[in-house]
């Protein structure tokens, strides 16, 4: 069973750890996520560049992924993404709730929502599906 802890320790030495993700909680079905915006997360227009949002967010659901796989399932990967941004930021610490929509056995489908946590205000909304790895089955 995947822990907080475990997910939190995760990212270190990889994209999460450089880009400053931290995973502040994990219930049945749901996982958040914060960043607190730094200069490097900002594109040369002087707002938060749309990679930094989409790394929040692939991320959170990624982990949601695996603290939900099913039994049997070695891993995962993201077989689509989507995201619409409907704001933006330059400054403070921005917010990702992702909640899975299906935990198949094959499949899994989440959703987040990325505000900026000390306003509210909606950032972006972001879909994603993960392809469940298994390994191959005998005589395969």
């Amino acid at each position: 069973m995947i822990t907080l802890d475990d997910l939190k320790r995760r990212g270190t030495g990889f994209l999460p750890g450089y880009m400053g993700v931290a995973i502040t909680g994990l219930a049945d079905r749901e996982i958040r996520a914060e960043l607190a915006i730094q200069r490097h997360h900002i594109a040369p227009n002087g707002y938060l560049h749309a990679g930094t949002v989409v790394t929040l967010a692939d991320t959170a659901c990624g982990y949601g992924c695996v603290a939900h796989l099913p039994e049997g399932a070695t891993g995962f990967t993201t077989i689509e993404l989507k995201s619409n941004f409907v704001g933006t930021a330059r400054e403070g610490t921005i917010d990702c709730v992702a909640r899975a929509q299906h935990l198949g056995r094959t499949t899994q489908l989440w959703d987040a929502v990325i505000s900026h946590k000390d306003t509210g205000r909606t950032i972006a909304l972001f879909r994603c599906t993960q392809l469940v790895i298994r390994p191959p089955e005998p005589g395969a």
